[in-house]
């Protein structure tokens, strides 16, 4: 067995963590590279070394940092002395929690397996927080809002102002808290203490080893490198014609509601757009705003990346619909698309009008790979479909490919077609950290907390964020003489974006300064009133959820097809497993859809398996997949947004099936084979 890591802390690191040694609660406030998850390591040592009966639960709000925090720091200095454990919901032993807990003494996991555990009403399930005697939360900036960490928190907060005893010390670690998007230091102060006061812990930063802590984590050079807007646009303007074209065929007075087109306003919407529509069941506006949001994305990504990527995102959509015209509002639009092809196609390939923002890119990969042949970069880029855009560009660029630039994806793990699962993203940042690939282009995924190897350059291409992905962003740049650039167009928002971002990282460290400088009793003061009304709040929303859940019957609510209006059943026919899944589970329902494509996913599961895709058999909007339970009944498994719930009170759309206004009932396997038995249950 290989020996223990020896555990050793840099001066300022020594000076975060005095707090949590002394058993006080407190926030760990240092930068990206600054090194808080081996002080929290260090803190979680000397609490098992003197701590009765000491138990450790290490909460992550990604499943892949669990691996990595397990692997990389607490079992590497903590697993020869103690029972070290990892746990997340892509472990097979998440339902055996409560015994993992027992048999461990520090135990990492996300937060929402901690959550299900709270919950859960089966005894091999179910912990308490008091089960714990030291909570460490990543990332803890997340802890507001609805966020699983604030829920826990939640708890947590209102057990101490019902001065129930016993709690866990707290240790919470951040990059940044931020603001809250808040522009004003008053307001960016009550950001602060609200996150003090939900993880009911003070802010700790390092004020005697400052200098320290810049050697250790140096700033990078931070360049724009702006371009100037295309003075032609053709591919454009044609896309914008053919938008005026679909307003024109809907009625005068909601096209002159909408914003801009090719901006994140007019997306917004056309969404509330496509919503009305359906609850007017008015085919022609639902599905011309489901098409200019297309168009509206195409706008997007043209102004990001190619102007091919572009045209195929719509050519996709529409070869994927060709088959499926149900009225004149189809046939309009498919037609549209259809006559102007091959015109859309000849402009996107016209290499006069590309992406300016492209070659300035080029440029500035091109200097940091040709002056520095072991260069490692990162682009940052909104989306997925961008990601694999800017892959495709790379590949293909012969200028890029000279100084040997070997790119890699990293996206957020899932199921959708750009989705990476979690063994390919492990791979990737292997082949990163190992030099074989040099180039990362990456959603946010990489922006926080995973472990990647020190890069001389990260690039900010086509971004609007807030102020802490910015500051983590650019924590990713550590080797020395990094370079931190922003590819923006002049005067455009991403632009506008930064310097606010800016100002907001610099207004975040005057609220900490002006929290740090309260006396013990004011700040006990005011997190003791914020938590008060936090409790007060809880419980007010809970009772409206709980009402809410009561409004209607579910034999009153009437499933419709959100892309055809068919009706396809009613509440009442809804069960729901592990208070996740939402099946239909009336034989007659299968009349209603048809079956595509086998599902994957690299996790496996309790009790059942993916099947295939469903869809309406009418439109063919996709409703979810079937599944296996049990190996024996086959369920279909519904995504509510596929749907519009027809009530008393009128048409609702949702995102969420906890946000319906109806009790759904737990599905009973037992029930459901003694009245379906009869029938043919198998594939």
């Amino acid at each position: 067995m290989a020996a223990q890591e020896e555990l050793t802390l840099r001066s300022y690191q020594e000076e975060v963590v005095q707090k949590a040694l002394k058993g006080e609660n407190s926030i760990i406030w240092l930068p990206t590279g600054g090194g808080k998850t081996r002080a929290a390591v260090y803190v979680a040592k000397k609490h098992l070394e003197t701590r009765l009966n000491a138990k450790v639960a290490v909460l992550v709000n990604k499943v892949h940092l669990v691996d990595q925090h397990f692997k990389n720091e607490f079992y590497p200095r903590l697993g020869m002395a103690y029972r070290v454990k990892a746990i997340s919901g892509d472990s097979s032993d998440k339902d055996l929690f409560r015994c993992l807990v027992i048999d461990s003494d520090l135990i990492i996991c996300t937060a929402q397996i901690l959550e299900n555990a709270l919950n859960s009403s089966e005894e091999e399930k179910h912990v308490e927080l008091t089960d714990f005697s030291l909570l460490i939360i990543d990332e803890c900036h997340h802890t507001q809002k609805e966020s699983v960490y604030n829920k826990i928190m939640g708890r947590y907060v209102e057990k101490k102002v019902r001065k129930e005893g016993n709690l866990p010390q707290v240790l919470g670690l951040t990059a940044s808290p931020g603001t809250g998007g808040n522009k004003t230091l008053a307001k960016a102060v009550d950001h602060v203490l609200q996150i003090c006061a939900n993880l009911d812990s003070e802010i700790v930063s390092t004020k005697n080893f400052a200098p320290e802590l810049k050697a250790v984590v140096p700033t990078p050079r931070k360049q724009y490198d702006i371009v100037e807007k295309r003075a032609l646009d053709p591919f454009g303007d044609h896309l914008k014609l053919m938008m005026s074209m679909i307003h024109e065929f809907m009625p005068s007075t909601v096209s002159r509601s909408l914003r801009e087109v090719g901006t994140q306003e007019y997306e917004a919407d056309v969404v509330e757009l496509e919503k009305t529509g359906v609850k007017v069941e008015n085919r022609l506006i639902t599905q011309c705003a489901l098409h200019l949001r297309q168009y509206n994305d195409a706008l997007l990504i043209h102004d990001t990346v190619r102007m091919v990527d572009a045209f195929n995102v719509l050519d996709e959509f529409y070869n994927s619909r060709s088959n499926r015209l149900l009225d004149g509002t189809d046939f309009f639009l498919q037609g549209l698309f259809d006559e102007n092809r091959v015109e859309l196609r000849q402009l996107a390939l016209d290499a006069r009008y590309e992406n300016p923002k492209l070659a300035q890119l080029q440029r500035t990969l091109l200097k940091e790979f040709r002056e520095n042949e072991m260069s490692r970069g990162i682009i940052f880029s909104k989306t997925r479909r961008g990601t694999h855009c800017l892959y495709d560009w790379v590949n293909a660029n012969t200028e890029l490919q000279k100084v040997k630039i070997s790119a890699g994806i990293l996206t957020g793990t899932g199921t959708g077609v750009n989705h990476m699962n979690q063994s390919k993203q492990k791979s990737i940042i292997k082949e990163f950290r190992l030099g074989h690939l040099n180039l990362l282009i990456s959603t946010s995924v990489a922006e926080e907390g995973l472990d990647i190897a020190e890069c001389n350059l990260v690039v900010r291409y086509g971004l609007l964020t807030n102020e802490i992905a910015q500051q983590q962003a650019s924590g990713r740049a550590r080797a020395l003489e990094s370079v931190y650039s922003v590819v923006a167009e002049e005067g455009g928002r991403e632009l506008r974006r930064e310097h606010t971002n800016e100002y907001l990282t610099s207004l975040t460290s005057k609220a900490i300064d002006q929290v740090q400088s309260m006396s013990p009793r004011e700040f006990r003061i005011k997190i003791s009133e914020l938590q008060q009304m936090a409790v007060l709040i809880r419980i007010e929303a809970e009772r409206k959820k709980d009402a809410r859940k009561q409004r209607y019957s579910p034999g009153q609510v009437q499933l419709q097809c959100r892309g055809c209006f068919v009706s396809v059943g009613l509440g009442e026919d809804i069960r729901k497993i592990e208070n996740t899944h939402h099946v239909n589970i009336k034989p007659e329902f299968r009349r209603h859809y048809s079956t595509g494509g086998q599902v994957s996913l690299e996790r496996t599961f309790e009790d059942w398996e993916p099947g295939r895709v469903i869809n309406c058999s009418k439109c063919g909007k996709e409703w979810g997949m079937e599944i296996k339970f049990k190996k024996v009944a086959i369920l279909p498994c519904l995504k509510i947004k596929s749907f519009s719930l027809n009530t008393p009170g009128g048409k609702f759309t949702h995102k969420q099936w906890k946000d319906v206004e109806f009790q759904v009932t737990e599905f009973d396997f037992i029930d459901y084979m003694s009245r379906f038995s009869d029938l043919d249950l198998s594939d």
